[in-house]
């Protein structure tokens, strides 16, 4: 398989989906992951336990040195790493922060990952950072925003990345693309591939009272290069209906292991990131749920793969 590092990102909408060789995001093991956190560092250094990767967040690491480096260093020596971003602000309405992309640039070629990837959302404004991830109206105005925006990323870091579906609690009065055919035509015009957060998808699905069901019906597999699992929280809205928090901060739901089945059946085995960023479990927690993970990928072995659908 071509490494990411040689593979060329196409800039022209021209060119079909099956040219821009999205088995190249298989680079990750088609296994589960975990999220590298500080509290399980030391017996991931000392154990190394089999697990198929290690996910980081790209703004933890943008210094030059220190603790964090060192252990990244040394845990990279044994396992394969997904970047994963979260300040770009891929849909603002403003141009990317050029000092900002030129840091993850330098992360990029540090540690070499076998994927990157980053949020469909918008993070920034008036050079104002803001700790949450909001969304955009899915028109052509912003369909425009976002593909300069990923032709700009996948340029400077000379690799095609992955670019994820959100988790929303409002919408947009006016759109003129459903979610998927959104993300459909970015793909289309980038060459980048999709993240399917399926925990995203039973909070936005439940919350828009749309049906998730339907939602990964009409997703564009064939650009799936990584998928997250992640746990919700729930309470009421105002009203008393039912409200998902994308909380990442309990173990993954029934519901989204149903969804996350679902998606396998069609994709087959695929690089699955367990994350779990608040009241972080002891290690052998986050183990189990992404020995369950890796136990619905190796049943999924036999799905169809999707190169019709990247040709439709």
């Amino acid at each position: 398989m071509t490494s990411a590092q040689t593979i060329a990102v196409p800039r022209s909408s021209a060119r079909s989906a099956a040219d821009h060789a999205f088995p190249a995001f298989g680079a990750l093991p088609r296994r589960a992951g975990i999220g590298l956190k500080n509290e399980h560092a030391a017996d991931l250094l000392r154990d190394r336990p089999p697990v198929g990767f290690l996910e980081i967040h790209a703004e933890n690491y943008m210094g030059a040195g220190g603790p964090p480096h060192h252990l990244l260093k040394g845990l990279r020596e044994t396992y394969p790493l997904s970047v994963h971003g979260v300040g770009l602000s891929i849909g603002g309405v403003e141009d990317l922060d050029e000092r900002h992309l030129d840091r993850l640039a330098a992360l990029i070629e540090r540690y070499a990952p076998q994927s990157f990837s980053e949020h469909l959302a918008w993070s920034t404004h008036a050079g104002v950072y803001f700790n949450d991830l909001f969304p955009i109206a899915y028109d052509d105005a912003a369909l425009k925003r976002v593909v300069r925006h990923v032709q700009q990323t996948q340029e400077r870091l000379r690799r095609p990345m992955l670019l994820e579906n959100p988790s929303t609690y409002v919408a947009y009065a006016r759109s003129d693309w459903s979610e998927t055919d959104f993300l459909t035509e970015i793909a289309r015009q980038t060459g980048c591939g999709l993240l399917l957060d399926v925990n995203n998808v039973m909070v936005s699905c439940v919350n828009h009272g749309h049906d998730a069901h339907a939602y990964l019906d009409a997703f564009p597999m064939w650009a799936v290069g990584e998928i997250h699992l992640a746990g919700y929280a729930e309470r009421q809205d105002s009203l008393g209906a039912r409200l998902l928090i994308d909380a990442h901060g309990s173990a993954v739901a029934d519901d989204v292991w149903a969804l996350f089945q679902r998606a396998t059946a069609r994709l087959g085995p695929t690089p699955t990131l367990i994350e779990w960023d608040n009241d972080v479990p002891e290690l052998p927690v986050l183990l189990k749920e992404a020995r369950a993970a890796d136990t619905i990928l190796a049943a999924s072995a036999d799905a169809p793969t999707h190169t019709a659908e990247a040709l439709a």
